[in-house]
């Protein structure tokens, strides 16, 4: 198995910005795509993404307010089926460190290269959303290839 992971340090003094940013419909379209139908505040709820070239529906699976949320793969590319996202925050100083893991790949194939750089690309439209009040959600994000 293969794992992407990251950590970002979003500067805010509310831990519950952060997480609301990760369970609500506003919060998760203003930085991952603004086409978002769903809220994640429930455990067994699902949140539809949608994105230009395709689209996840994710079941919420954990949350342990304010500091985890966990996803399983609902729906989507085969290479994405029986993985899972988890989100850790905590505070550290004036940051809430973020840490993203999207664990489970079966193996690293070129998407998931691909996959990696997107997550860091949206990890940094968060941390704009939050320190800023503007996210780059799709289809306003960094495009890097013709996978978008």
């Amino acid at each position: 198995m293969a794992d992407i992971l990251h950590r970002i340090g979003i500067k805010t003094s509310s831990i519950d910005d952060v997480y609301q940013a990760l369970t609500t419909e506003s919060g998760l379209a203003g930085w991952w795509t603004n086409n978002t139908q769903g809220e994640g505040n429930q455990v067994g709820s699902i949140i539809k993404f949608r994105f230009g070239a395709g689209g996840f529906d994710m079941k919420v699976s954990g949350l342990n307010k304010p500091t985890h949320v966990v996803w399983e793969v609902a729906e989507g590319p085969e290479e994405w089926m029986d993985t899972t996202i988890n989100w850790e925050l905590k505070q550290d100083g004036d940051y809430i460190i973020v840490l993203f893991k999207h664990l489970n790949w079966k193996e690293p194939v070129e998407f998931m290269h691909h996959c990696s750089t997107k997550w860091a690309i949206f990890l940094m439209s968060l941390k704009s959303l939050i320190e800023t009040g503007k996210g780059t959600p799709d289809p306003v994000d960094v495009k890097i290839d013709n996978w978008n």
